[in-house]
């Protein structure tokens, strides 16, 4: 339908497919397809449409940002998950060997084009992973908004699409205005990262057995005692972000074949990073995010205290 229209509308419009998946999300499939498209002879006046998931939005948006030094693209999430986040703020690139999104660029799509009605066939594990980033929308920015997922949680789970665009519209709102005040994540926008230094490392290490939100789930639920034996976080914040997440049926501990030390070394390649110090962004209670005196938004965490709590969250 999407090439149907394109067409109808005067455009030459060409069409490239790959199969779905993290794995899949890497230098060979981006060189794979900048190759079509100068084979095709798509100029400067071409645009990339990005219809499918977070996958296909971060390569393809990477795709746009470097094809030609950069043209146009238009995401399309299918997916919850890339509705509520990977489509919203440029972020794009692959995977490498030495972890998650490590090679990309921002590029900010023209358009975001979110068709909920897409949702009502997403496989119900789909729909939980994407209600992870719902939930640390909630807990960086709004309790009230976590309450409100709670209370829907039954409606959600069942994809009745009135739920769902509560979802989408709260989510994309709180993630927009992180975005624009901080477009290319040089302070506050890194609060969006909460629970991704160790999902990201889980999902690395684990060779994208998981689902991205279902790591992201069990980084969120790791990274709240963090916030709490760190002494950012006041009591009882893991204990409730534990709850929201185990409503929707997401993952919540680490697996037991991922060895603490593994996942540490992962940690220390993450982006937020400095002279080899893990940084985590950090809630210090439903709602509201640490930030520094010095206005810095990112917490300094002791490698024996991440062992530690690594350790305890299996």
């Amino acid at each position: 339908r999407v090439l149907a229209a394109l067409r109808d509308a005067g455009l030459r419009a060409l069409l490239f497919t790959f199969p779905a998946g993290e794995w899949n999300k890497t230098r060979e499939t981006w060189t794979d397809l900048t190759d079509a498209m100068l084979a095709a002879r798509l100029g400067r006046d071409g645009a990339v449409v990005a219809l499918g998931g977070g996958v296909t939005g971060d390569l393809a948006g990477f795709v746009a940002a470097t094809y030609l030094r950069g043209i146009p693209y238009v995401q399309a999430p299918t997916t919850l998950l890339a509705m509520i986040d990977a489509s919203i703020g440029g972020k794009t690139g692959v995977d490498v060997p030495a972890g998650k999104n490590l090679v990309g660029a921002f590029h900010q799509p023209r358009h975001v084009v979110a068709d909920i009605e897409t949702l009502a066939t997403l496989p119900r594990p789909h729909i939980a992973a994407g209600m992870a980033e719902a939930v640390k929308h909630a807990v960086i920015a709004d309790a009230a908004y976590l309450e409100a997922l709670l209370a829907d949680a039954a409606p959600i789970l069942a994809r009745d699409l009135d739920a769902l665009e509560r979802v989408v519209t709260r989510s994309v709102a709180i993630k927009e205005e992180v975005v624009a005040a901080d477009p290319l994540e040089g302070g506050r926008r890194q609060v969006l990262n909460f629970g991704h230094t160790i999902g990201h490392a889980i999902e690395a290490r684990s060779g994208y057995d998981l689902l991205h939100g279902e790591a992201v789930a069990i980084g969120m639920a790791a990274e709240a005692l963090l916030a709490e034996a760190s002494g950012v976080a006041e009591s009882g914040l893991a204990a409730g972000v534990r709850r929201a997440l185990e409503l929707f049926g997401l993952p919540v501990t680490i697996p037991e074949d991922l060895a603490a030390e593994d996942l540490l070394e992962a940690m220390r390649g993450d982006k937020k990073s400095r002279e080899a110090t893990v940084r985590f962004a950090l809630p210090s209670r439903i709602g509201a995010m640490h930030q520094r005196a010095d206005g810095v938004w990112t917490v300094d965490v002791d490698e024996d205290t991440i062992l530690q709590v690594l350790a305890s969250s299996r």
